[in-house]
């Protein structure tokens, strides 16, 4: 990048950070998640780093923070709060570490490790032992005085405790942290849905906009907590474990999940244990804040712009960030639907490196108005590729080029269609080579027939030598084929014909999924099996038997009719016959939750994939949607309108704990 285009590229930056945190601090709202906007700040850093002469005083990285609300009184604090300084892998972390080392002339000693709550800042005072003031944090400099709501909070107490062996000064100051727990939350919204109100968006802007109300019972009933993490005062304490201790002493709530780590190998596994851990705690938290533990270290550190050397935010792997459209590409997958994908600027979302998302269709690249060259939000959840959420464009430089549709299918050059009804367009090409490959890709998928070894590549490389051309053929493999294809050792042949022979035993649920059937995923695949309980049966099926089965309307059981009547499937059914697969279906032993259907929102504490299974392994069945077939809703952290529609309709809702207990 030019100088020039850095100039350009800082100055949008610039502008843009600064809306979002205007709405963030001062609005307690937002129009991007935290994680996208670090990103941006993350960019801008960069690139005032490479160019320093271009860094402006208006810079977000030159101030700390917004201005105060007017409808409080402002106060003045003592000492200046200081933003903290942002580490997103190890690699940042051994850095900071190298340079404090630098400054000091020696080790350091330890690290206090604490978990970073998402919630309000605030500064606390105490005269002779009572609370006298509390404030916001403000800019940094000037906050609001909130005392008399945030009084309405009962673990911050009114009078402090008194110290064993020391005599507590006249003034003390403390800060903490103002947080709701995932729980008030959720019932928080439940109320909101039943009132037809709008839901909020995260406990983080709730318990900042229940401090800032003028009316402290609004505050009291919004049930807030406080966790205190840091003594302004100086009672003689050595290390910041001891600040910790002292506070707990005091009669301050604090987290107990803190922990002395020795070296930066120890931070590591804090960080490791608890991004695991970290969605089962009670209140959000967006990282670990990992702070040099011996004070006589921290002074000498001191501070450097508008952050303390001596601490560091460490933020989890981010699900939302920003990066670039590099260009857009059209895939053609196993129905012959073509879908467009973002080629991106790679970058780190959810702890993986990230370089392409889906656009799903023609529609959503019109409605998000993508194009290569633009700046995007994308995110990311789980192993699923990330999606593009979110164009920037006032980033845009003139330069960003408009995508067009292609008319023709990119792997076999047939015209492409568009069905009545459909947003998508196919290669309507049955032997069309990219449909073949995404349908053995499908066929061996962990989901399905699970080959391990038999990876998108090899898939490509056997049907490209023409050693497989539809998915029977797999089983027909022999260990003289692979030995001579290329990067194909002795070993890696016997071990993935070892794991083709183990996948012949098979359950027909996954047997029926792996056959890619268009609209049959594992859900309905599940629904066939239970009802048809052997292939012959359901191969005999009717559309009206099918439709007759719960959760399966006319269009998957034409779907299925339709797959059934083509003779190159009957074909591959014989063949896959002919290979000896051994198809299983074990009834349940266990029904007590027979018949009894479920249906799941917002985030659990167990992965959803295991709710599910919990309630099949009992004889239950999962939904996708509200319907007057449900018999519960599951409902998790930040539930969504699936909760007010299912309280519209008087469905039983239950919590994870709920939960759990039914299925015991």
């Amino acid at each position: 990048m030019t100088k020039s285009e850095a100039k350009l590229r800082i100055a949008k930056l610039i502008n843009e950070i600064q809306h979002h945190r205007y709405l963030y601090h001062v609005q307690d709202t937002q129009e991007i998640s935290d994680s996208a906007l670090d990103s941006l700040k993350k960019e801008l850093a960069v690139l005032e780093e490479k160019f320093p002469d271009l860094i402006r005083p208006d810079s977000p990285t030159q101030r700390v923070g917004g201005k105060a609300l007017q409808k409080f009184k402002k106060v003045l604090h003592r000492s200046k709060i200081l933003s903290l300084a942002d580490a997103f892998d190890v690699s940042d972390l051994q850095a900071w570490q190298e340079r404090n080392e630098k400054i000091l002339n020696t080790k350091i000693k330890s690290y206090y490790s604490e978990l970073k709550m998402d919630g309000l800042t605030v500064v606390l005072t105490y005269l002779d032992g009572v609370l006298a003031t509390a404030a916001t944090r403000g800019d940094g400099q000037i906050g609001e005085d909130v005392t008399m709501n945030l009084k309405t909070i009962e673990s911050i107490p009114l009078r402090l405790k008194p110290l064993a062996n020391k005599i507590l000064p006249k003034l003390l100051e403390v800060r903490g942290e103002v947080v709701m727990t995932k729980k008030v939350f959720q019932a928080l919204n439940q109320t909101q849905a039943k009132q037809n109100l709008p839901l909020f968006a995260n406990p983080r802007n709730v318990a900042a906009g229940s401090i800032r109300q003028l009316d402290p019972q609004i505050t009291s009933s919004r049930k807030l907590d406080c966790l205190v993490f840091e003594l302004m005062t100086d009672l003689g304490q050595k290390t910041h474990q001891e600040v910790h201790q002292l506070l707990a002493d005091l009669g301050f709530k604090t987290s107990p999940y803190n922990e002395v780590c020795r070296d930066l190998k120890s931070v590591n596994k804090y960080l490791q244990k608890w991004e695991k851990k970290r969605k089962a705690l009670a209140y959000d938290t967006d990282g670990v804040v990992v702070v040099v533990n011996d004070i006589n270290q921290e002074k000498i550190l001191g501070s450097v712009g508008k952050a303390d050397r001596w601490m560091i935010a460490y933020k989890f792997p981010a699900e939302t960030t920003t990066t670039k459209v590099l260009a857009i590409e059209v895939q053609v997958g196993r129905t012959g639907a073509l879908t467009p994908v973002a080629i991106l600027t790679p970058v780190v979302v959810a702890g993986s490196i990230v370089s392409r998302a889906t656009l799903h269709n023609q529609d959503e690249i019109e409605r998000l108005d993508v194009r290569v060259g633009d700046t995007v939000i994308i995110q990311k959840a789980g192993d699923i590729i990330p999606d593009i959420v979110q164009v920037l464009p006032k980033l845009r430089t003139s330069k960003e080029k408009v995508f067009v549709f292609p008319k023709h299918c990119p792997a076999c050059k047939s015209p492409v269609q568009q069905k009545p009804q459909e947003v998508a367009w196919y290669c309507p090409n049955k032997k069309c080579y990219a449909q073949n490959i995404e349908g053995l890709i499908h066929f061996v998928s962990k989901k399905a027939f699970n080959i391990e070894g038999l990876g998108d590549q090899i898939i490509k490389q056997l049907v490209d030598t023409g050693l497989v051309n539809s998915a029977a053929d797999i089983f027909t493999l022999k260990l003289g084929d692979l030995e001579v294809l290329e990067r194909f050792a002795s070993k890696k042949a016997q071990n993935l014909l070892a794991a083709i022979e183990k996948s012949k035993n098979i359950a027909l649920d996954r047997f029926l999924y792996a056959l890619g059937i268009r609209h049959v995923g594992t859900e309905t695949a599940i629904i066939l099996a239970d009802h048809f309980q052997s292939l012959a049966k359901w191969q005999a099926s009717t559309q009206v038997e099918l439709e007759n089965l719960n959760e399966i309307g006319p269009e998957v059981s034409a779907s299925i009719i339709s797959w059934l009547a083509d003779k190159n499937n009957i074909e591959l059914l014989k063949n896959l016959q002919k290979a000896q697969i051994n198809l299983e279906y074990k009834q349940l032993k266990n029904n007590k939750l027979n018949g009894q259907s479920f249906l799941f929102t917002g985030s659990l504490a167990i992965e959803r994939t295991e709710a599910q299974n919990m309630v099949r392994a009992k004889g239950g069945k999962i939904v996708s949607s509200v319907s007057k077939n449900l018999d519960y809703l599951v409902a998790g952290v930040s539930p969504g309108s699936k909760l007010s529609q299912a309280e519209k309709l008087e469905f039983k809702i239950l919590s994870e704990q709920e939960f759990l207990k039914l299925v015991k």
